[in-house]
């Protein structure tokens, strides 16, 4: 049997992201999988000259463009990036080579760079590729809609990571159904663990949509029981986080546009109650009792939900979830990950022989 090359492409990135912490995590399985695949990280950055002429293209009108996205004939290796250890702590691979070998090299492009496959013309150079798209809502990558369709035309594989993207890949290209792929992703419950006693505690984060959790905490100022306290979780570290879930009894969601959103599965997991909005992908999961669904921008349903949520919770609740807890756990779990990732592995491996 011929061996390959797995090759995923990512930005540099000055900090977390939750897209490039499943890719890394995918590399590293694919790593220890099976001894006929290997795996590697490909960090790109712009060139001096195209990042000088974008940063004036955004300053002086003479320099602007219409969107068409980055492009990937002025990108160049970031040989000297490494993910921050205090988000991402296992090695990965990292290739300094651009120069693909089409006799075992696959290469994965981010949704974000589709185009890319178009502008390096892989197709052309017989070299195969899939295009990774984790969030529908990242695909729009260039206003050149023909190079962008050629992109996902010529690919060997679209993969996806929740039931919601896939639905939306079928629909937009129904010509290519059958190169649609999903992989599990996984969450580590071992991490997440459930204080005895949990604290009167609501916790969210305002990243996403800061106008929205301005607008909630502001409409809660006077109807917030007064043994009840809301801590935002922004700028704090993973332990800070894991801390903060496992005393906290309601986990607010303002997801926004995600593939298939994380921290509310992290929330759940931790002993919280989640009520907010599902965000796209995380209706794949949002089930009752542990979820509590807010439509985006419903400010007053969010408010009345968080109160009655307040003065309904009984001790007994992380008892009465437990059953619900483990089937999200089981869902995804490192186990289903790894299991998805060694059935793509084999189709990749079939296109060598």
């Amino acid at each position: 049997m011929k061996k390959a090359n797995i090759i995923y492409l990512l930005p540099e990135m000055k900090g977390a992201s939750g897209g490039a912490k499943v890719i890394y995590n995918h590399s590293l399985i694919l790593n220890n999988l099976d001894k006929n695949i290997s795996s590697k990280i490909v960090h790109l950055k712009k060139k001096f000259s195209y990042k000088l002429e974008l940063s004036l293209a955004k300053k002086v009108k003479f320099f602007s463009k219409n969107h068409s996205g980055w492009d990937g004939n002025r990108m160049k290796i970031s040989k000297n990036f490494k993910p921050n250890k205090d988000w991402y702590k296992n090695q990965i691979l990292n290739s300094h080579n651009l120069n693909f070998d089409k006799k075992k090299d696959f290469i994965i492009v981010p949704e974000i760079w589709a185009h890319f496959a178009t502008d390096l013309k892989f197709a052309e150079k017989g070299i195969r590729y899939a295009i990774f798209v984790q969030g529908f809502y990242h695909m729009n990558s260039t206003n050149n809609f023909v190079n962008l369709k050629k992109s996902y035309e010529d690919a060997k594989l679209i993969i996806t990571t929740s039931k919601y993207s896939v639905s939306y890949l079928k629909n937009m290209f129904p010509s290519l159904k059958k190169k649609i792929f999903k992989v599990n992703l996984s969450v580590d419950s071992n991490k997440f663990k459930i204080k005895k006693k949990k604290l009167n505690l609501i916790t969210y984060m305002p990243r996403k949509l800061p106008e929205h959790s301005n607008l909630l905490l502001f409409y809660l100022k006077d109807l917030l029981p007064k043994n009840w306290k809301i801590l935002p979780l922004i700028n704090v570290s993973e332990k800070k986080i894991i801390k903060s879930l496992s005393i906290s009894k309601i986990f607010l969601s303002f997801s926004n546009f995600e593939g298939l959103g994380i921290p509310p599965i992290e929330a759940a997991l931790s002993g919280n109650k989640v009520i907010g909005y599902v965000g796209g992908g995380g209706s794949e999961y949002w089930k009752k009792p542990i979820f509590i669904k807010v439509e985006n921008g419903e400010i007053e349903d969010f408010a009345k939900k968080i109160i009655k949520s307040i003065n309904s919770y009984k001790n007994s609740w992380i008892e009465d979830s437990k059953k619900n807890r483990l089937q999200l756990s089981n869902f995804y779990s490192k186990k289903s990950e790894r299991e998805t990732l060694a059935l793509l592995s084999n189709k990749i491996l079939k296109f060598f022989n």
